[in-house]
């Protein structure tokens, strides 16, 4: 939807919301953990815990780079995008990777770690079906501004 210049204020504040919810749900797993740690004293699973405690970092740092984010036509808004996607990018994937680490702490039945696959192969193939969507869009959309003629006035553009 983003690139999609109609779709400009909806797509932000659909974006903002599922972000904040997704902050707030990870917020709660934080929390969680912390209560299910202290409770748990000799009991240590390090990888998921160092997992969670970046997750959580990263995910604020996240949240707080909203506030320095660059208006659309500052010349530091390519850096700050590609920072952005990135940092949301590696958020995903730890997430993805603790939930697994998470699993296997709990041993639940086969079936449970299945479906969470399931799950998040759907959502990766949505999520690439669009992003190639996204491409062709852009990628049309370049090749009919370099072939568009000089028209006298503002350089084809």
């Amino acid at each position: 939807m983003r690139t999609f210049p109609s779709a400009d204020p909806a797509w932000f504040y659909l974006h903002v919301f599922c972000q904040i919810s997704a902050y707030a749900i990870g917020v709660s797993g934080w929390a969680t953990g912390l209560k299910l740690g202290s409770e748990s004293a000799g009991i240590q699973y390090t990888g998921h815990r160092n997992i969670g405690i970046a997750l959580f970092c990263l995910a604020t740092v996240q949240v707080f780079a909203l506030f320095l984010r660059p208006k659309k036509e500052h010349k530091l808004r390519f850096y700050w995008n590609i920072y952005h996607h990135s940092l949301g990018y590696a958020i995903v994937i730890l997430g993805i990777l603790n939930v697994f680490k998470g699993l296997d702490i709990l041993s639940p039945e086969k079936k449970w770690k299945s479906a969470y696959i399931i799950v998040i192969a759907v959502l990766g193939g949505i999520a690439l079906f669009l992003e190639a969507i996204t491409w062709v869009v852009v990628l049309k959309r370049k090749s009919d501004k370099s072939t568009k003629p000089y028209d006298g006035y503002n350089n084809g553009q």
